[in-house]
């Protein structure tokens, strides 16, 4: 059976089982506002989750404490905005901006 990418929630398919993206953590939240240089204001409104749930958020170290939708919401807002996460990998968990076909990297700064 073919593997289906939810772009939106993150959600692949494989052989029947459902698996979620990795957690994001709250230093990836705020880091990746840094490089895009986006204050918490506009991350809600691009993600419609609210400002006092985003700020409680950043402020709890580790993965963030929040329903799915609610990761979902923020990981597509700011993966749209040029975010790419990446993942456990020996070094810890990160984010990068993601490189614009011209070379120069997106981001709304």
């Amino acid at each position: 059976m073919p593997q289906e990418l939810n772009k939106t929630s993150g959600i692949v398919n494989t052989s029947g089982l459902t698996l979620r993206a990795p957690m994001l953590t709250s230093e990836q939240i705020r880091a990746a506002r840094a490089l895009l240089r986006m204050e918490q204001k506009d991350l809600a409104e691009r993600s419609g989750v609210s400002l006092p749930t985003i700020k409680r958020l950043e402020t709890q170290p580790g993965p963030l404490g929040a329903h799915g939708r609610t990761v979902d919401a923020l990981r597509t807002a700011l993966e749209a905005a040029g975010i790419i996460f990446v993942e456990q990998n020996g070094e810890g968990p990160g984010v990068r901006l993601r490189k614009a076909a011209s070379g120069l990297t997106v981001g709304n700064g």
